[in-house]
C-alpha cells in the first residue's frame, strides 16, 4: 500500500488538432512554469477542451484510494459502489508506457499508448522518472 500518484501537474492547452479523425483530437499543452509539455490524443465524444483551458493531469499506478496494486482484479474489476481515484476525475484511461528517450540536458521523453490514443510527455528527468513502470492510469479534469 502507498501513494498511487506518479505524476501530477496543471497544464494550459496551447493547441488542438481535430483534422485527422472524427472523434479524436490531439491536444498540446505546457505547464504553467513551462518545464513540461505534453501531446495527448483524446476522445472528444467523452471529453472536450478548448485552447486556453487549464487541465490537471494525474498519472497513477492504480485507481485504489489506498494505493494498493490492482494486479489481481485488473482495471475492469472495480465493483459498483466501490470508491476509486477515478470518481473525482472527468477523463480516465488505462495505458502502457512503451518508450523512454533521453532528451537534451536534464530532460526525458515518455511515450504512452492508451489503446491507440497516444500521450507524449517531455520534462525534467526528476519529475518524470517515477513513470518507469509498465502500466499506468491517466486522469484528467478541468
Amino acid at each position: 500500500m502507498g501513494d498511487a500518484t506518479l505524476y501530477n501537474d496543471s497544464f494550459t492547452i496551447t493547441d488542438i488538432n481535430s483534422e485527422k479523425y472524427d472523434r479524436v483530437s490531439r491536444l498540446k499543452g505546457n505547464t504553467d512554469n513551462g518545464d513540461t509539455e505534453f501531446t495527448l490524443d483524446i476522445n472528444t465524444d467523452l471529453y472536450t477542451c478548448l485552447v486556453g483551458d487549464h487541465v490537471q493531469l494525474l498519472i497513477a499506478s492504480t485507481l485504489s484510494l489506498d494505493g494498493s496494486k490492482d494486479d489481481s482484479k485488473g482495471w475492469r474489476g472495480v465493483g459498483k459502489g466501490e470508491q476509486t481515484l477515478a470518481d473525482d476525475w472527468d477523463y480516465v484511461c488505462h495505458g502502457k508506457i512503451y518508450r523512454f528517450e533521453e532528451g537534451d540536458d536534464e530532460t526525458i521523453k515518455v511515450f504512452v499508448s492508451f489503446g491507440g490514443l497516444l500521450l507524449y510527455l517531455q520534462g525534467p528527468y526528476r519529475k518524470l522518472t517515477p513513470l518507469r513502470i509498465d502500466y499506468i492510469y491517466l486522469l484528467i479534469r478541468k
